[in-house]
């Protein structure tokens, strides 16, 4: 019994991990799909999510299934618990991915965003597929450091999102309204995106640990005028 109860253990964290690389897939393909203007590709990923759905809802159900059967304590209840959480935080990513593919639908045969800021939204594009990567392989090792790692790779995001709205709110903009509206939520998408992968990173942290990662890194930071 215990056997099969740490192989549905194990399943559990090759769901996440299947889940995660999933959706970095799809938030890749959604970029692609976006500057591209290539619907036939937006329409693959707004399909692909319910894969990412079912997984979710199957996970979750055998979750709370070894919770009534099992009653785990300490650390199998700790993998239980963040399991489910990191399963919503990766569904919720494939949504956002999903946001992204929709917009790419929405103004077909154009692209939703202008040719000056192509480059800023590829590398947002990019660099979320590469933090949602860095938490599969964070899922897989268990590996703190590289966990703690993801928000200090965050901050990169947060500076194209900064950049986006120097474009909007430049003296210069030249795009209109609906094309400015569609810049702000694509931003807004890869942010939450990005926020995702570094959550299920923190999660693992605390899977690891029982610490959460914040206290980690307060902990660690040295002191000023030390």
């Amino acid at each position: 019994m215990r056997d099969a109860y740490h192989e549905e253990l194990d399943s559990i964290g090759e769901d996440l991990v299947e889940m995660a690389r999933l959706v970095g897939s799809a938030i890749g393909r959604a970029t692609t799909a976006m500057l591209d203007a290539d619907l036939r590709l937006a329409e693959s990923v707004i399909a692909a999510d319910d894969k990412v759905d079912t997984l979710q809802h199957d996970l979750e159900a055998r979750a709370i299934a070894l919770l009534a059967r099992q009653q785990p304590v300490a650390t199998d209840l700790r993998i239980v618990v963040t399991s489910l959480r990191m399963s919503a935080d990766l569904e919720r990513a494939g949504d956002l991915a999903q946001h992204v593919a929709k917009q790419a639908r929405l103004r077909f045969p154009q692209s939703p965003v202008p040719h000056d800021l192509h480059t800023t939204l590829l590398e947002m594009g990019q660099l979320a597929q590469r933090l949602m990567a860095k938490a599969a392989e964070v899922i897989i090792t268990k590996d703190v450091e590289l966990a703690l790692e993801l928000e200090q790779d965050d901050d990169e995001m947060d500076l194209l999102h900064r950049t986006l709205f120097q474009h909007l709110m430049d003296d210069r903009w030249k795009h209109g309204i609906e094309t400015a509206v569609d810049v702000t939520l694509l931003g807004r998408y890869y942010e939450r995106f990005a926020d995702h992968a570094v959550s299920v990173a923190k999660r693992v942290v605390y899977l690891v640990t029982g610490e959460h990662a914040d206290e980690i890194q307060t902990a660690e930071a040295p002191v000023e005028g030390a």
